[in-house]
């Protein structure tokens, strides 16, 4: 009798254990704080604010940002969870910087009240806009901007960057940030460090493959199985090129002592169609890319120089842009097309899972190519060089390159835990009907 009975508690304890497992779960995937989305308005077709809205409190999406004020989006928003990163214009920055009655305008203008506004961002890849006059006038505009802010404010001022700020990035441990961008981008990270305000980032390995479109090239970049290559310096093996952009992100600041700066990635994405020179930009790969990023960040695994740390990402982007100058793929990045329809399922329906986490996206490899072009020549295995047009530009597009590092990738943690878990269930179960049959 003592036997069976300690087998009932012990599963009822479990059972008890399992179902608090199972409410943290369910609440991961019906609020994602760190999951978010790009919001870009250079089309002519974008679908009225409510409609917008609608959709976006329909999903797991919990933060949006806007690349300037949009105030029919944010009073449609008013009521929801949904969170915002409100954008500066690069256009706005030189006003901001030369007066504080500006920057107390602005503010006053455009900051809401109805919604949150977690940070806002002065300017988009400011540093690497090809305007030498804007880098001068960055810490000034958030100096002004930060103390137009009301009193007890919680919205961090930053900016955002492309990968290009990066000087090194292979391997992930010898990050380092270009040394002439020290004159403007030092005095920035003092910024942060100080006012708590994290480092906003946009990674592309979209643009990696574009320059190497090896299939194993593809396989790293779309978190699919791979043997893992590891980054002699550190010791760490890395499984995604996602998570060695970052890291080389992350050592850059370490590097240079803000290892207290938080990492946000303010873009990242992957086009579903593009041009016929432009490979890998098919459905197949833009559902794997972000299917599978999703399904990442939602394991909270972190990466392998920041483990079990989940980093706020915002997917590039909700809609497409249909007035992007450009290739195809420029104009082809969006989760959703103008009549709110999905171009692809990457589970982001409220208290629906990614569709990898019964297993990893597939992927479409390129098609054979001809000779090898000047940007797409052999690349050494295990590196890339990242070239293409900046997505989430407001700006005329520009290119941009720097050197990355391309982990190879083995299956990367997913969002699958509650299996095994469900199985443990059973076998309980069963046990305590044997023990009550007794």
């Amino acid at each position: 009798m003592g036997g069976r009975r300690w087998q009932l508690d012990a599963a009822a304890v479990i059972f008890r254990l399992l179902l608090l497992h199972g409410a943290f779960l369910f609440q991961l995937a019906t609020s994602q704080s760190f999951i978010g989305v790009n919001y870009g308005t250079i089309a002519d077709n974008l679908p009225p604010a409510a409609s917008t809205a609608s959709l976006l409190t329909s999903t797991s999406i919990g933060k949006l940002r806007l690349y300037e004020p949009q105030p029919d989006l944010v009073a449609a928003l008013a009521g929801s969870n949904i969170s915002i990163l409100l954008g500066v214009p690069n256009s706005d920055v030189p006003s901001l910087a030369a007066s504080p009655a500006a920057a107390a305008s602005w503010a006053a203008a455009n900051i809401p009240t109805t919604v949150s506004v977690s940070a806002i961002s002065v300017g988009n890849e400011l540093l690497n806009s090809g305007d030498p006059t804007l880098a001068p006038q960055l810490l000034p505009a958030m100096q002004n901007l930060l103390a137009a802010l009301p009193a007890g404010s919680t919205t961090k001022v930053s900016t955002v960057h492309s990968m290009a700020v990066l000087a090194a990035s292979d391997p992930p441990s010898s990050g380092a940030f270009h040394p002439d961008l020290a004159g403007s981008l030092d005095p920035v990270l003092d910024f942060l460090r100080q006012n708590g305000s994290p480092f906003m980032i946009n990674p592309y390995p979209y643009f990696a493959y574009a320059s190497d479109t090896r299939d194993e090239t593809l396989a790293f970049c779309l978190f699919q199985p791979n043997p893992g290559r590891v980054d002699a310096a550190s010791g760490l093996t890395y499984m995604n090129m996602f998570d060695a952009q970052l890291d080389a992100v992350r050592a850059a600041l370490d590097g240079k002592g803000y290892a207290g700066v938080d990492i946000v990635i303010a873009e990242t994405g992957w086009p579903y169609r593009g041009d016929a020179d432009e490979a890998g930009a098919t459905p197949d790969n833009a559902r794997a890319y972000n299917g599978n990023l999703v399904a990442h960040l939602r394991s909270q695994v972190g990466t392998p120089r920041t483990p079990g740390r989940s980093v706020d990402t915002y997917l590039f982007a909700l809609y497409d842009e249909d007035l992007k100058p450009g290739p195809v793929s420029e104009r082809s990045f969006g989760l959703y097309q103008a009549d709110l329809t999905a171009n692809y399922d990457i589970g982001l329906a409220k208290g629906s899972a990614s569709p990898s986490t019964s297993g990893q996206i597939g992927i479409t490899a390129a098609p054979a190519q001809g000779a090898p072009q000047a940007t797409r020549g052999a690349t050494p295995a295990g590196y890339c060089v990242t070239t293409g047009s900046v997505p989430g530009g407001t700006q005329q597009v520009q290119q941009q390159s720097s050197s990355c590092y391309v982990p190879g990738t083995a299956a990367s943690p997913r969002a699958d835990a509650g299996v095994p878990l469900l199985v443990l269930f059973g076998v309980l179960l069963g046990l305590a009907m044997v023990a009550e049959s007794r």
